[in-house]
C-alpha cells in the first residue's frame, strides 16, 4: 500500500490500483499550499465525519473523479444535495465489500455537523480489510473502550490515530488506544494545523517509543509504503 499525507488527517491510500482518499481538507489549509488539488487520486473518498476540516474538499474532488463517497446517512443526504450522486450510505457497525476491499464502520466518540450547520449524523472510524493489509482509521475520537473491540475483531497492520489534543485524544490517550487495537504501527493525525492542536514532535515520538511502539509523523506531501 502506498500512503499520501495531504495535511491534517487527510490521507490518500493506493490499494492494488485503486485510490482511497480520507476526510479531504486541502483548499483551506496553508500548511498544503502546496498540495494542487486538481492533481489528488479518487475512487473512494471515505469521510468520518461532518465538520469542514474533514469535507471541505469532498464535493469538488467527487465531482471531478467521479469518486465513490463512503460516509454516514446523514452526510449522503448532504452530498446529494451539493450534486454529488455517487455515494454509499453506511452508519455504525455495518461493513460493505467494495472491489478494494472491506469497510467497517466503527464508532468514533466526536461530534458532527456539517459546513451549513445541518446534522452530520454520528462520527465514525473505519476497519479497511484488503489482500494488502488491513488498517484502522480513526477520524476525530476521544480514547474510548470500544477500541478494544477493534482489535479483537481483525489483525491491523497499521492505524491512523488522532493525536493533537483539545478536539481529540491526544499522545497519552493515543498510546492506550495503540494498546486496546493491537497495532504497534501508528501514523499520527490531526495535529499542528491550528494552534489549538500545535504537537511537540520529539516528546510524541519519545513517549510512542517508550511504549514499544512506532509514530510515523508524516510530512505534507510524504509518501510512505506499507
Amino acid at each position: 500500500m502506498k500512503i499520501t499525507y495531504f495535511g491534517h488527517s487527510c490521507f490518500g491510500v493506493e490499494i492494488n490500483g485503486k485510490h482511497l482518499l480520507f476526510d479531504p481538507f486541502i483548499s483551506p489549509n496553508p500548511l498544503a499550499a502546496q498540495i494542487k488539488l486538481e492533481s489528488i487520486q479518487a475512487d473512494y473518498i471515505l469521510l468520518s465525519h461532518g465538520h469542514e476540516d474533514h469535507v471541505a474538499d469532498a464535493v469538488a474532488i467527487a465531482k471531478r473523479t467521479g469518486a465513490k463517497v463512503i460516509a454516514c446517512y446523514e452526510i449522503h443526504t448532504w452530498l446529494q444535495k451539493q450534486g454529488v450522486e455517487n455515494t454509499h450510505p453506511m452508519n455504525t457497525g455495518g461493513k460493505w465489500i467494495f472491489d478494494f476491499g472491506k469497510v467497517k464502520c466503527v464508532s468514533a466518540q466526536h461530534s458532527s455537523s456539517l459546513p451549513d450547520g445541518s446534522y452530520g449524523g454520528v462520527a465514525m472510524g473505519f476497519v479497511i480489510e484488503t489482500a494488502s493489509g488491513n488498517f484502522y482509521y480513526a477520524g476525530d475520537t476521544a480514547l474510548t473502550y470500544d477500541m478494544k473491540l477493534i482489535g479483537e475483531y481483525r489483525k491491523l497492520d497499521f492505524a491512523f490515530l488522532p493525536i493533537g489534543d483539545n478536539f481529540t485524544m491526544g499522545v497519552d490517550n493515543a498510546i492506550i488506544a495503540s494498546a486496546f487495537i493491537q497495532c504497534k504501527d501508528i501514523i499520527g493525525m490531526h495535529f499542528d494545523t491550528f494552534g489549538y492542536i500545535k504537537l511537540d514532535h520529539a516528546d510524541a515520538t519519545r513517549k510512542f517509543e517508550r511504549a514499544g511502539l512506532k509514530l510515523n509523523l508524516m510530512e505534507i506531501g510524504e509518501v510512505l509504503q506499507k
